[in-house]
């Protein structure tokens, strides 16, 4: 725990050297400040994929995927989509032997590269995004379902063409950018199919909302808790390998994600109060503002679903772009750190929490392991796991 709190504390204290006014020179060469932004960066990624590049039975299902990756290279059965499936074949065919060793450091050094592509172009405050996705466990959940995280930043990343969906002259269509969204959303797919549910979720989220939409919006999450038993059904029918599991056999209920629905509300009451100063006018906030009063109305109504932050991650981790955007566009300066302030306190709290609870089964990215220290040999040997 001692190690996480010392690496997130690094990482963050570089992140703050980052400046977001660093502009090209009128001469054409790199500014002092993009060249320290450059090498920022650099590091970040660095110590990003190398901690999760080097880290050896830590997550829950890190042994389900050593196995899985075998199957996979041994032309079995296997549930996992193809283009995970041919990235494993292609990586154990170059490596010569089953080596998922290497696997688990091309995931990181792939997502490590997607988040902090997404911080740096589509985040207001470089240095406050990347606060946020450190404290809020986001890289430490990683270390599980690399599958999953992976699609799930190349949905975040796909956002941006989200955004600009529409021209601002004459609020056509851009169908470059919808064309854009859709072939990363189905890159993603290949990765983990979970990643569709995006593709209505965020073209929704990106029309402007009226009363009626909320309204409308309130009804239909009534009807999904009411109608949990069909949703269900539908559910399994999506994704038959959840059948006869113990997910399926657990009863669900909305305490399990009280920390994520708290967040919300939180930020929700943020998104209201600076509505005309953040969001009115801006397509990026408000899409991001959309997303996250779904994933309020996603996790009460359909909190009987198994593994429901599967879907509602896609709609929450929007918000470490929401809220440093929020707080860069108060004018009154401190009214702007008092806000930062509850922000970063808020963050850090949480991942005090989250550093408590991650030992526990379905997390378990402690005790912190690396392949540095055990034999090579036995290693090697998959049935280990």
């Amino acid at each position: 725990m001692i190690m996480y709190f010392l690496f997130a504390a690094v990482t963050m204290a570089l992140a703050c050297g980052y400046r977001q006014t660093a502009y090209m020179r009128s001469d054409g060469f790199i500014s002092r400040q993009q060249m320290i932004n450059r090498i920022i960066v650099i590091a970040l990624f660095t110590l990003l994929t190398g901690l999760a590049a080097l880290r050896i039975e830590v997550g829950n299902d890190y042994g389900t995927y050593v196995v899985t990756c075998h199957e996979i290279f041994q032309r079995g059965y296997v549930v996992t989509e193809p283009g995970y499936n041919l990235i494993v074949r292609i990586l154990y065919t170059l490596s010569g032997k089953e080596d998922y060793l290497l696997m688990f450091g091309v995931f990181a050094a792939a997502i490590a590269a997607i988040i902090l592509k997404i911080i740096k172009d589509q985040s207001d405050s470089f240095a406050l995004s990347f606060y946020i996705f450190m404290t809020m466990g986001l890289y430490f959940k990683s270390f599980n379902t690399v599958r999953y995280y992976f699609a799930l930043l190349i949905a975040i990343y796909s956002l941006r063409y989200v955004v600009d969906i529409t021209r601002k002259e004459d609020n056509r269509i851009n169908y470059e950018n919808l064309i854009k969204f859709l072939l990363l959303i189905t890159l993603a797919a290949t990765f983990h199919k979970s990643v569709l549910v995006v593709i209505p979720m965020y073209l929704f989220a990106r029309l402007k909302w009226n009363r009626w939409v909320y309204a409308v919006m309130f009804v239909a999450a009534a009807l999904l808790y009411v109608f949990r038993a069909q949703v269900m059904d539908l559910a399994l029918k999506l994704y038959p390998s959840y059948k006869d599991t113990v997910y399926v056999e657990q009863t669900h209920s909305i305490s399990e994600n009280y920390a994520a629905i708290a967040g919300c509300i939180l930020i929700l009451i943020l998104c209201i109060i600076y509505y005309k100063a953040a969001i009115a006018d801006r397509a990026d906030n408000r899409l991001y503002h959309h997303l996250n009063v779904m994933a309020i109305l996603m996790y009460l109504s359909c909190s009987f679903l198994p593994l429901i932050t599967r879907f509602g991650y896609y709609l929450i981790t929007p918000e470490i772009l929401l809220v440093p955007n929020i707080i860069c566009s108060i004018k009154d300066e401190d009214e702007k750190r008092r806000v930062k302030l509850a922000a970063v306190v808020f963050c850090a709290l949480y991942f005090v929490y989250f550093l408590h609870i991650a030992d526990r089964v379905g997390i378990r990215v402690l005790p912190y392991k690396s392949w540095l220290f055990y034999d090579h040999y036995w290693l090697n040997q998959t049935d280990t796991f």
